[in-house]
């Protein structure tokens, strides 16, 4: 299908690899066929036209009048098969290319030397004694979140990951041509199956299927993915790693807001938050008990070659008498292997833990811990290997997941804490909001006298404005639990640039409550606070909102060493650029010096979830990656180093940052700004792809500005128009306001911090179509706000090439120019579909029929124009 012809294309072509073009020449020929198959032969004809002609615009031969007289020619019904054949041909593509880089990956990693950015580049680069120090204190924490920026069904995602199961079996070596041959008819009924499979979700997700959802990257991925990475930090800190006890101790710890984050979601509950966590510990006792399960099956070593220490005799000894029946059964299958019998009573207490058999039920993961290093004790006097290979790996999986998965984070507004108090206070009866309120908390005791206290303790609190808004919750804490009680780590989220500014004033009033103190004394002045980069994105520009979020970070990097306080900074980053977005290690590197410390905690959301922990190989690496940039980061020199740059750079950052934040509001704050936002954007429509269970936008009706909208959907749309000008506008007119274009090409050369904004800001540019972005803008009516960003996004291309020293966008970046370079003029096809489906809405007068067949074309190019550019929100 869209595989021919790719020869005659632009220079990324032929850097193309030849297995990356192989895949993709196959998957593409398949679905060729399936859509000749189920469409008729006239079908494929017209994606084959569309898909020459977008081809040609590019080279010049074509216009852009000709392809949209060419998409507004079909009937909307076939207009919708081509979207579909468009969509499908981009997951395809999407999973040629993470194959391809598996197999980078790998053949990267020849043991010559270090790969970069891994945990074996830091251990050679800090060396040995330094890491080992800094892995003391390491935290890695990433947060999952159920914001809806994943437009893909788990229907499809779970189809694309079955044709990815066969497309290894396809290229696995030394198949015969039999083989082959089955390998491709299965493929042909993968991608069959995919055409079929419904892109768009018939109805609105409930949290509990995002909880869901993302247990399948636990259940895929994680579990086995942490040992891992793990392993790879210990053999690089010794030799002989797996003979020894590990130099390494656990330092991930996932968190999660998929059932507990509240603001603005009234979908989650208290009975939403309860059922999340007995779902995620079902997942994590099944995945324990098999682990353990198939390690006792595989540890036959006769007591004559591996004897029991007498701890673990005593231990067995003691079994008996408690549980004699199960016991006696477990020697009989396991006669004269002591280790074995142990370990299989170990899996049937687990087996017996996830369905709450008290008489045998572990209360906690460290009566589990104890049990297993009673073995590994044991096996590590007569069979080292034994001890500290695959076992170790389970140790490590229970340190890390315990039996609560992920740490479960509450999230609510400041102002429904607000009201909560204003009506206990005056007493009476309660609204349903407060009783909710009360519940949550209450729930959260629950989980703590089920669980422990790691596994929820955490409420962020959005829009933090005072330290009485931390007060706020201590207060109804009290009033929801009585004489009970519960450990609150209560954590101010900032998010606006005011917020920023006022970050150190809030937490000085924080010490000031007992219930924190009383927090700081119990976990050695531990204090943990967040950073809001989507709304401060969304107000200030990304310019301006990147240089504020560093001076924060300063501050309270400051104000922690001066209060003798531990402070964690948490990043709510989102996926997208304009939301804080990026490569995650190089954002680590970008942290003001000092702020790191060893520690980062970030969300992951949406489908940067399943980019970052869909393959085992690609999740390894990620967090090798992100590991190795806080252990640099945390290094005294590499801190010096950029405190010395940040001082010479700052005075033209804050010029930047100025003009840029000058020009983005001059825009976005001008009157009829929101009105025709939505008019020259899917914004309206993005509500009705179901992304998640949480509301699009705050509110009802259109917006008037954009404290209307949350920032998803504001990244969102823009990226459909093809202009993205949440990550880039603003830039080119804080830059041309710099005196000195040589200080600023230093800057970039040496400030980490202005080169991720550059890079960044220059990525974005690239998935920017101006020609395309054009017709969008002209939908809305207002000639001046189109000739304003378009102008906008002239000057910033032409000034970030000149201070990067680029001849084109993304130069230096080989792999990703080319996915951007490949896929261009299929986003373009499905971005003219759109644009027939948008002005037909917006300037027609459809009958109720129509418009519904036209809001499905829009819809089904929305969700193919993410999976072309690989980014929603």
């Amino acid at each position: 299908m869209i595989d021919q012809g790719l020869e005659h294309r632009s220079t990324a072509v032929t850097e193309m690899p030849d297995e990356l073009r192989r895949d993709v020449r196959l998957l593409g020929k398949l679905l060729g066929q399936v859509i000749a198959e189920q469409g008729g032969a006239d079908l494929l004809a017209d994606v084959e036209r569309l898909r020459k002609a977008v081809i040609a615009a590019r080279r010049g031969e074509v216009s852009g009048d000709e392809i949209a007289a060419m998409a507004a020619g079909w009937e909307i019904d076939r207009a919708v098969q081509i979207a579909r054949a468009f969509t499908c041909y981009f997951h395809l593509a999407n999973l040629a290319e993470e194959h391809y880089r598996i197999r980078i990956l790998r053949e990267r990693d020849t043991g010559d030397q270090v790969q970069r950015e891994s945990l074996a580049e830091a251990v050679h680069d800090l060396g040995r004694e330094r890491v080992a120090e800094l892995v003391e204190d390491l935290e890695l924490q990433p947060v999952l979140t159920a914001h809806p920026t994943e437009a893909r069904r788990r229907a499809v995602v779970t189809a694309i990951q079955r044709i990815s199961g066969r497309l290894t079996d396809y290229n696995t070596p030394g198949r015969g041509a039999s083989e082959r041959a089955e390998d491709e008819r299965r493929l042909l009924e993968e991608i069959d199956l995919l055409w079929r499979t419904a892109q768009l979700r018939n109805t609105k997700l409930d949290p509990r299927d995002e909880v869901r959802t993302a247990m399948a990257a636990f259940d895929e991925t994680l579990f086995r993915m942490v040992p891992q990475v793990y392993r790879s930090l210990d053999a690089a800190l010794g030799d002989d790693t797996g003979t020894r006890p590990p130099l390494a101790k656990p330092f991930i710890r996932y968190g999660s807001w998929i059932g507990g984050d509240r603001d603005g979601n009234p979908n989650v509950t208290s009975k939403v938050t309860r059922d999340t966590i007995q779902i995620q510990s079902e997942h994590v006792l099944t995945a324990l008990e098999a682990a353990c399960s198939r390690i006792a099956r595989t540890l036959t070593a006769s007591a004559q070659f591996a004897q029991a220490s007498p701890e673990l005799r005593a231990a067995l000894d003691a079994a008996v008498d408690a549980q004699p029946e199960i016991v006696s059964e477990l020697a009989t299958r396991s006669p004269n292997e002591p280790h074995r019998q142990w370990m299989l009573f170990v899996a049937t207490r687990i087996a017996a833990t996830h369905r709450r058999d008290l008489d045998l039920a572990y209360r906690a993961p460290a009566e589990l811990l104890a049990d297993l290093r009673l073995a590994q004790d044991s096996l590590a006097e007569h069979a080292v290997r034994q001890a500290y290979g695959e076992l170790q790996h389970l140790i490590w999986q229970v340190e890390t997941f315990g039996f609560h998965l992920a740490e479960l984070e509450v999230r609510q507004h400041s102002q429904v804490h607000a009201a909560a108090l204003e009506e206990l206070r005056a007493g009476g009866a309660l609204s349903e909001r407060t009783e909710e309120v009360l519940a949550t908390i209450r729930v959260i005791a629950w989980i703590q006298e089920r669980f422990g206290v790691t596994a929820c303790s955490r409420y962020v609190v959005s829009f933090t404005r005072s330290a009485d808004d931390i007060a706020a919750v201590h207060e109804l804490a009290g009033h929801a639990l009585g004489n009970r009680s519960a450990v609150l780590d209560v954590v101010p989220l900032f998010e606006s640039g005011e917020d920023l500014a006022n970050s150190p004033r809030v937490l000085a009033g924080m010490l000031e409550i007992p219930q924190v103190q009383e927090r700081l004394a119990a976990t050695g002045r531990r204090l943990e606070i967040m950073l809001g980069y989507s709304d401060s994105a969304k107000e200030l520009g990304p310019a301006a909102a990147t240089l504020r979020l560093y001076e924060a970070q300063e501050q309270l990097t400051a104000w922690a060493a001066e209060h003798d306080v531990r402070l964690r900074m948490f990043h709510g980053r989102g996926g997208a650029l304009g939301r804080g977005g990026g490569p995650a290690n190089r954002a680590v590197l970008a942290q003001a010096p000092g702020s790191v410390a060893g520690r980062f905690k970030v969300t992951e959301q949406g489908e940067v979830i399943f980019a970052r922990y869909g393959h085992i190989a690609i999740a390894r690496r990620h967090m090798e990656q992100v590991a190795n940039a806080v252990l640099i980061a945390s290094s005294p020199t590499v801190g010096s180093r950029t405190a010395a740059a940040a001082d010479r750079f700052r005075p033209i950052a804050e010029e930047v940052a100025r003009a840029s934040e000058q020009a983005y509001r001059a825009l976005t704050e001008a009157p009829g700004f929101p009105e025709w936002f939505a008019l020259v954007s899917p914004l309206e429509e993005i509500g009705s792809l179901r992304l998640g269970s949480r509301p699009a936008r705050r509110g009802l009706g259109a917006p008037r500005s954009l404290d209307d909208l949350r920032a998803i959907p504001w990244v969102f749309a823009w990226a459909q128009t093809r202009v993205n000008l949440p990550g880039w506008y603003g830039l080119g007119t804080g830059l041309a306001s710099a005196a000195s274009l040589e200080e600023l090409q230093a800057a970039y050369a040496e400030w980490p911090l202005f080169n991720a904004l550059l890079d960044n800001a220059e990525m974005s540019l690239a998935k920017t179509d101006r020609s395309i972005a054009e017709r969008y803008l002209a939908l809305g009516g207002r000639q001046d706000f189109a000739d304003q960003v378009l102008a906008e996004y002239d000057r910033t291309r032409t000034l970030v090439l000149r201070v990067t020293g680029h001849r084109r966008l993304l130069e230096n970046r080989k792999v990703l120019s080319r996915a951007v370079q490949l896929r261009d003029p299929y986003v373009d096809a499905l971005s003219h579909l759109q644009l027939r489906a948008l002005t037909a809405l917006r300037t027609g007068e459809p009958s109720e029929r129509e418009r519904e067949r036209l809001s499905t074309l829009l819809l089904l190019s929305v969700n193919g124009v993410a999976a072309g550019l690989q980014n929603t929100g």
